[in-house]
């Protein structure tokens, strides 16, 4: 198949039979982003199509694009993504986006469950209690990103400490410990998160060396943020991979 008949195919299985919402107003926009987005960027590199449709759901969130997010709920389930496995992508945004951003999208994604009779709240996935989040969030991050962890910790100014000890505790204590998605997934979504934030390039490097120390190689990575592309733009996607290729470089 051509990508048009490939585009028909991945949108019907994403959102059922129709063409677009701005199939009548803007018929050549529509097409060119079914076109390029669901005859081409889907059906690039081995993710499978549940890893796009999260990856897809938190940058739409990073970008608070809360009307094609509500859409993209609905394909992801419509694919099979089980509700759990949705609100922990948005989870994963709130130690890089904050709060309010994160329930922003988590407001959309419950709008999206209650029309579809999914009960509320979803299964717990906490992991930590208050007495452990601090070690254990700890353990995780020194898993991903090695003994540089306790220098950081070490050489933090004495009125910087608490940022670190909130880092090791919140992102990656809360957050990073919870159920369903497991690391390699959470470092991916990460590095989409970031890479579509824009303006953050040191974390972004320091997140190719996370995925990579959790097993996600560099095609992975590149795969990952092809699927950004349409959602986020050229600008911060050629940004996100020169951190790649910095990071790894193509001769390795």
């Amino acid at each position: 198949m051509d990508r048009v008949e490939l585009s028909k195919k991945k949108f019907e299985e994403l959102f059922g039979r129709h063409s677009g919402p701005f199939e009548e107003t803007d018929p050549d926009l529509q097409e060119m982003l079914n076109r390029f987005i669901f005859g081409e960027v889907f059906y690039h590199g081995d993710l499978s199509d549940k890893m796009r449709e999260l990856i897809t759901l938190v940058v739409l969130t990073t970008n608070q694009t809360m009307e094609q997010l509500l859409a993209h709920v609905f394909a992801a389930l419509n694919i099979g993504v089980s509700p759990v496995e949705i609100k922990e992508a948005i989870y994963q945004c709130g130690p890089y986006l904050g709060f309010p951003k994160t329930l922003n999208a988590i407001q959309k994604v419950n709008e999206v469950f209650k029309a579809a009779k999914i009960t509320l709240p979803v299964e717990s996935q906490k992991r930590v209690t208050e007495e452990t989040r601090f070690d254990e969030g700890l353990n995780v991050q020194k898993d991903i990103f090695g003994d540089i962890i306790d220098k950081m910790h070490e050489n933090a100014p004495e009125n910087q400490k608490h940022i670190q000890n909130y880092l090791s505790a919140f992102c990656f204590g809360d957050v990073y410990t919870r159920g369903t998605l497991d690391l390699k997934t959470r470092e991916l979504l990460t590095l989409c998160i970031l890479s579509a934030l824009g303006g953050c390039e040191s974390q972004v490097k320091s997140h190719v060396y996370g995925n990579l120390s959790v097993g996600n190689n560099k095609n992975t990575m590149l795969e990952a943020i092809t699927q950004c592309l349409p959602y986020m733009g050229f600008p911060r996607t050629l940004n996100a991979i020169s951190c790649i290729n910095e990071a790894i470089p193509e001769n390795k």
